[in-house]
C-alpha cells in the first residue's frame, strides 16, 4: 500500500502536536532561516519547518517507517500542497475570522493541557507560556483552517462503496498486504463516586463566598478564576471560554444558565455533574457567546470510592448472570455520557474505530485486559480521568486479534479508510493538475529532484 495517503491522513494530526512541543522552531529566527519553497504570492516554507515536521513524523507511530529521503520528500510535497490550498482559499475568499482562530487556539490549548496534565507541564514541555504559544502559532492555525476549508470543499462528495473497497483490496498484490499488529475491541462502564453531603455543602459554600466577593465586593471575576477555579482547561486564562454554543459539549445546565445572561452579568450558582459553577457573560455574538466561569469540585472520601466499586461489582454480576447486556448496563449505570454514545466501546479519536492497537491503549486498561478472554469482564478498579479526578470502572474485552496480514473480514474498516484516502488523494491530484499552471512555484535546488515535485515544477508557473 502506498504510504503517501497515510502521511496525508496523519498530517493534520501531528501538525497540532508539533506546535506544542519543546522543539518547536522560534519564529524570530525566520530571517536567518533558509527558504526552501515559495508558493503563490508570498507563501514560504522554511528549512526549520520541514526539519520539525520530519522529526515529528519519525516519532509518529502511524507513519510506520523510518523517515528516509523518499519519505522526507513526500512530507515536503504535502507541505507545498498545503500552501497551495491556503493560496486557493484566498482566491476563493474562503477566509477565517480572528474569532474562529482564537476559538481553535483555545480548544487546542485546552486539549494539550489535559494531555500533559496541567498548564505548568505543558509550558515546561514547550518552553513557552500559554500566551506565547497562542501568539506564536496564531498564523499557523489560521493557514491550516483556510487549507482545511478548501480541502473540505474539494472532498465533500468523495465516497467509497463496499464494491470500491473490495476492488481496492483485490488490486493489492498478496505479497504486499501489510501485517497488522494485535488489536482489541474494549468497552468500559464508568461510575463516578457519589459525593459526601458535607463535602458537597462545603463546595457550595466556597463558591457562594467567591460569588459574593465578585458581585458585592467588586473583585475581578478573571482574577478570582485564576485563584480558585478548579477547571484546568480555563483557570489559567481567567476562566475564559470563547465561542461557546448550545451544542458545544458543555453540560446542559451550564449552557442554559449562560445563555440567559446579559453582557457582564454573573449567574447564580449552577450545579452540573462536574461540580458548582458561576458564570460571567463576556460578550454575545449571535448563537455564540464568550464567557468566563469558575468551577469548584466537591471532594470525595475513601467511602465514596468504595461505594462506586461496590456498585460496579453488582453491575458486573448482573451482566455475567445474563440479566442484562453490557450495552444495557452502560445505558443504565454509566456516568460517562461519552461512553453512552458508543455503547461503552472505547474508540480511536481520529478514525472513530473501535478496533484499537494494543499499544494505543491506556496502560491501565491494557493491564486490566491482559489476562481476559474475549467476552470477559474485569474486576472494578479506580482510575484517573482526563481531568485528573478519581473514578471507577469495569472493562470488557469484546474481541482480540493476533498479528496478521490484512484481510477484508478482520480489517474492513481499515482497508476502507485507506481506499477512501487514496480516492481523496486522486481528487486532490486532479485539482493540483488543473490549478498548477496558475501558481507561482519555486523550489530550493536541494529538493527539486523529489519525484512528486519534479512534475509540479514543470506544470507550475516558475522563474
Amino acid at each position: 500500500m502506498n504510504l503517501f495517503p497515510r502521511l496525508a491522513r496523519s498530517f493534520a494530526a501531528f501538525l497540532f502536536l508539533f506546535l506544542f512541543t519543546g522543539n518547536a522552531f522560534a519564529q524570530q529566527a525566520q530571517n536567518a532561516d533558509r527558504i526552501i519553497a515559495i508558493v503563490g504570492k508570498n507563501k514560504i516554507i522554511l528549512q526549520s519547518e520541514l526539519d520539525q515536521q520530519a522529526q515529528q513524523a519519525a516519532q509518529d507511530q502511524n507513519a510506520g517507517a523510518t523517515l528516509n529521503d523518499s519519505l522526507r520528500c513526500l512530507l515536503f510535497q504535502q507541505m507545498v500542497m498545503n500552501k497551495m490550498l491556503v493560496e486557493q482559499a484566498e482566491r476563493d475568499s474562503l477566509l477565517v475570522s480572528s474569532e474562529e482562530v482564537d476559538g481553535m487556539l483555545e480548544n487546542r490549548i485546552r486539549y494539550f493541557i489535559q494531555l500533559y496534565g496541567s498548564k505548568e507541564k505543558l509550558e515546561a514541555a514547550s518552553g513557552k507560556t500559554v500566551y506565547q504559544l497562542k501568539d506564536d502559532y496564531r498564523d499557523v492555525i489560521k493557514e491550516q483552517m483556510m487549507a482545511d476549508k478548501v480541502k473540505t470543499k474539494l472532498l465533500e462528495n468523495v465516497h467509497v462503496t463496499p464494491a470500491d473497497v473490495k476492488a481496492f483490496y483485490d488490486k493489492i498484490p498478496k505479497d504486499s498486504l501489510p501485517l497488522f499488529p494485535a488489536t482489541v475491541e474494549v468497552g468500559e462502564i464508568v461510575i463516578a463516586p457519589p459525593t459526601n453531603p458535607e463535602l458537597d455543602a462545603y463546595a457550595r459554600e466556597k463558591i457562594a463566598d467567591i460569588r459574593k466577593q465578585i458581585v458585592t465586593d467588586g473583585k475581578s471575576f478573571e482574577t478570582m478564576a485564576g485563584l480558585y477555579s478548579e477547571d484546568p482547561g480555563s483557570r489559567d486564562n481567567g476562566g475564559l471560554y470563547k465561542e461557546v454554543t448550545r451544542d458545544g459539549g458543555f453540560a446542559p445546565e451550564f449552557v442554559n444558565a449562560a445563555f440567559r445572561l446579559q453582557d457582564g452579568e454573573v449567574s447564580p450558582i449552577v450545579k452540573t455533574k462536574f461540580g458548582y459553577h458561576i458564570i460571567q457573560m463576556v460578550k454575545r455574538k449571535g448563537d455564540q457567546v464568550d464567557l468566563r466561569h469558575i468551577l469548584i469540585i466537591p471532594k470525595h472520601t475513601d467511602g465514596d470510592y468504595k461505594m462506586a466499586i461496590e456498585k460496579l461489582d453488582s453491575v458486573r454480576s448482573l451482566i455475567i448472570a445474563g440479566k442484562m447486556t453490557f450495552q444495557e448496563a452502560v445505558g443504565k449505570y454509566s456516568t460517562d455520557d461519552n461512553s453512552k454514545m458508543t455503547g461503552g466501546m472505547i474508540t480511536d479519536q481520529r478514525s472513530g474505530s473501535a478496533q484499537l492497537e494494543v499499544n494505543q491503549l491506556d496502560p491501565q486498561i491494557a493491564l486490566m485486559i491482559d489476562s481476559l478472554k474475549p467476552g470477559a469482564i474485569s474486576q472494578p478498579q479506580l482510575f484517573k480521568t482526563q481531568t485528573g479526578e478519581l473514578s471507577a470502572r469495569i472493562v470488557m474485552l469484546k474481541t482480540r486479534t493476533d498479528p496478521h496480514k490484512a484481510n477484508l473480514k478482520d480489517d474492513y474498516s481499515k482497508v476502507k479508510n485507506v481506499a477512501k484516502a487514496q480516492k481523496e488523494q486522486e481528487t486532490i491530484d486532479a485539482w493540483i493538475k488543473e490549478k498548477l499552471p496558475t501558481y507561482y512555484l519555486k523550489i530550493d535546488p536541494e529538493y527539486r529532484d523529489c519525484a512528486g515535485l519534479k512534475k509540479w515544477q514543470v506544470e507550475a508557473t516558475s522563474e
